[in-house]
């Protein structure tokens, strides 16, 4: 068939894509949102340690961030619908298997014989945050770099607004259905939205034409006159290796790694913070902490437009800017309303550095989009685990003035990605002078 186009019937469009994935982040988030809070219950029925009610808690953010390198990855070969779905569906299963336990064994029979089919369980309901990077590098393959951070902003923004809502709705939830009926309740919205998304969900042009037997050139060729302008390097492998070859890409995990990584490490953080510190109610430093996260993630949305609009690098800028005042804030602050301001600084801007980054992603490294959105969405993840023991230790050193001073943390990570940002702009520059001097 040299020289004859395959007849092929395209599916979907940009917007309907978009749309797709961020209702199939958004349900996996929310599913995995569920377990955190209520793993109090396993540890008051099973006489676990603090140690194992640790390692409960944390196991779905450690699935949920590891995972996200080798399927993020995988998008470059399948463009994103096959390891979504999979995805997907491990969420579906580690969700029916923590219901069986609430409906058939809490709380009597519910001994810490049980603790490793709950950790599994909680490992699989962990999938869902994985989603995240796939869908990165799903929607990226859709849109040009003009629209890139609109794009990306409002799939990360909205669908990163799962936690914040759930903090809201759980305690009602939960005294109207009980533990159980609760579970049912998000496992069904879990297979609804799985479903959704595998009816709006659909891989970019040139992985359609791939899948219908094209060629790698011909498909090339074709969707470039569809509007693609994106394209993968090769296969999950060679993704990872290529992006892991570009210092830029690391350039990326540091930065993600304090504005997403330090975003979980505080929404674990914050609720202790304002109850140990300041001296709020339970039901407030909720309240807080869930706007805390609202925040962050509704304004990734014009964040991503910011970055479109006047380039991702200056847009990370003033992000950081507004981390560090507000870390700045936060250390020095014995008050409710100084430290309310402080939070709200931090908010913006890891929210908007969050936009940024993934801005940037497919412009640094543009012929391995999943490949670096694995590593800067796996490993960025990881300040989520190691933040949180960090100020920990400034109480254990300082008492309580200890939870002020933890913000330091903070300070130095927001100075550190002003470096990191000021030599992605010089490299950039010079990638731009060498363009121009080619004939």
């Amino acid at each position: 068939m040299d020289g004859v186009e395959r007849n092929v019937s395209f599916e979907g469009a940009p917007g309907e894509a978009l749309w797709g994935a961020t209702l199939g982040f958004f349900i996996g988030f929310a599913a995995v949102s569920l377990f955190g809070p209520t793993a109090h219950r396993f540890k008051e029925v099973m006489d676990l340690s603090p140690t194992l009610v640790g390692l409960l808690v944390a196991i779905p953010m450690l699935t949920g961030s590891l995972l996200r390198i080798p399927f993020s990855a995988w998008v470059d070969t399948t463009g994103g619908r096959k390891p979504f779905l999979i995805l997907l569906v491990l969420s579906i299963i580690g969700m029916v298997g923590l219901l069986l336990m609430f409906e058939f064994l809490y709380p009597a029979r519910l001994t810490a014989d049980w603790y490793p089919l709950v950790l599994l369980f909680g490992a699989l309901a962990g999938c869902g945050i994985a989603i995240f990077s796939v869908g990165i590098s799903q929607v990226s393959y859709w849109f040009p770099q003009e629209r890139q951070g609109w794009a990306l902003g409002t799939y990360a923004g909205l669908g990163n607004t799962a936690p914040g809502l759930i903090s809201f709705a759980l305690p009602l939830v939960i005294g109207a259905w009980g533990l159980g009926g609760t579970y049912l309740a998000w496992l069904t919205i879990l297979i609804v939205g799985t479903l959704l998304y595998a009816y709006m969900g659909r891989n970019a042009w040139y992985f359609q034409l791939r899948e219908h037997g094209c060629g790698a050139e011909e498909a090339r060729r074709r969707a470039e006159r569809e509007g693609q302008v994106l394209f993968p390097r090769g296969s999950a492998k060679e993704a990872l290796v290529h992006s892991a070859r570009v210092w830029r890409t690391w350039a990326l995990v540091g930065l993600y790694f304090t504005t997403f990584g330090g975003f979980l490490a505080l929404t674990a953080w914050l609720p202790t913070y304002w109850q140990s510190y300041l001296g709020s109610s339970e039901k407030m430093a909720g309240v807080l902490t869930a706007g805390f996260s609202l925040l962050a993630s509704l304004i990734r949305i014009p964040g991503g437009s910011w970055s479109d609009r006047f380039g991702g690098e200056r847009v990370l800028v003033l992000a950081m800017l507004s981390l560090l005042v507000g870390a700045v804030i936060m250390t020095f602050s014995g008050e409710f309303a100084s430290s309310l301001l402080g939070e709200v600084l931090i908010g913006i801007g890891m929210g908007v550095g969050n936009a940024a980054v993934f801005k940037l992603v497919p412009k640094e490294v543009p012929d391995a989009v999943g490949g670096a959105a694995g590593w800067v969405g796996g490993l960025g993840a990881f300040g989520g685990f190691v933040v949180p023991p960090i100020l920990g230790n400034f109480v254990a050193a300082e008492g309580r003035i200890g939870y002020a001073h933890g913000f330091m943390v903070y300070i130095g990570l927001s100075v550190l990605c002003l470096g990191i940002t000021w030599l992605l702009v010089v490299a950039g520059g010079r990638r731009r002078a060498a363009q121009a001097l080619r004939p």
